[in-house]
């Protein structure tokens, strides 16, 4: 990636024609989540983000109309009961709450992130490196990743559908890289943030929102086994573990299938209920 302004240019003309493990705070809910293979407590952050919190509990519990994938009609009752986690990567994450058992599937609503940038310090963390390349927390690493994420929203900022444009606010568009923060990135590719929220970062042991783009929120959900920065400003973190990590930690060495880490046998989850 190194001189990426002159490779990026270069390009235009073809592309235009073609918080680590704290004591819990009794200001915020817990749940346990009964598995297979055993039991992991959560604590919920509410004040980082009170409509995730509300629709994972609410799901849980059975007071959230939900859509069945099998049989398309909405139906209320204990949501997570007998679903599974369906991808374990070990360092990394297990992810678990999808009712088709692949990732695929939801409770047939998706609803926004909750994450304020600035309290993750993503308007002040530069997008680029001294040298032109993009910054590692970015996850970019191709060309194309490039194009889509850095160069198509300048596009259409500076209003440019030409290469006579695009040589006109060269200039203007170098300028704009040189200054550009992770959250401008971040909401170039769509995602939009929210002022007043208590975001944590995406640290080891941190319950967040599993999803397939900005506010595309439903069911899923998956638990850190490692600090995951990369992760920063792209899934709501809502909860952490706060007791469980053998079970954590039996879960995140099963044997899973090479092609979607998918544990060869199926780990349970029994019921997620919150702690009165």
């Amino acid at each position: 990636m190194k001189n990426i302004f002159i490779l990026a240019f270069t390009l235009m003309g073809s592309i235009i024609a073609q918080e680590t493990q704290t004591t819990f705070s009794e200001k915020n809910p817990r749940a346990l989540i009964k598995t297979s293979l055993g039991d992991i407590t959560v604590e919920l952050f509410r004040d980082a983000a009170p409509k995730t919190v509300k629709n994972f509990l609410d799901l849980a519990e059975g007071k959230k109309t939900f859509t069945d994938t099998k049989t398309q009609k909405e139906v209320t009752r204990p949501f997570y009961d007998g679903l599974t986690f369906h991808r374990v990567i070990k360092d990394f994450m297990i992810q678990g709450g999808c009712p088709q058992d692949n990732g695929m599937g939801g409770p047939g609503y998706k609803f926004e992130d909750e994450i304020d940038a600035e309290v993750l310090g993503l308007d002040k963390k530069m997008a680029f490196t001294e040298q032109g390349a993009p910054a590692e927390g970015l996850g970019i690493q191709s060309q194309r990743q490039f194009q889509a994420a850095i160069m198509m929203p300048l596009f259409k900022k500076f209003n440019i559908n030409s290469q006579e444009s695009l040589d006109a606010k060269k200039t203007e568009i170098q300028a704009a890289m040189k200054v550009m923060t992770f959250q401008q990135v971040f909401e170039g590719l769509g995602y939009k943030y929210t002022k007043g929220l208590k975001s944590r970062q995406a640290l080891k042991g941190v319950l967040a929102m599993a999803n397939s783009g900005p506010n595309t929120n439903g069911s899923q959900f998956f638990i850190n086994l490692k600090d995951t920065p990369w992760l920063n400003g792209k899934h709501t973190i809502f909860g952490k573990l706060v007791a469980g990590q053998e079970t954590l930690d039996k879960i995140s060495a099963v044997k899973v299938d090479s092609a979607a880490s998918k544990p060869l046998e199926s780990i349970r989850i029994i019921s997620i209920r919150e702690i009165k």
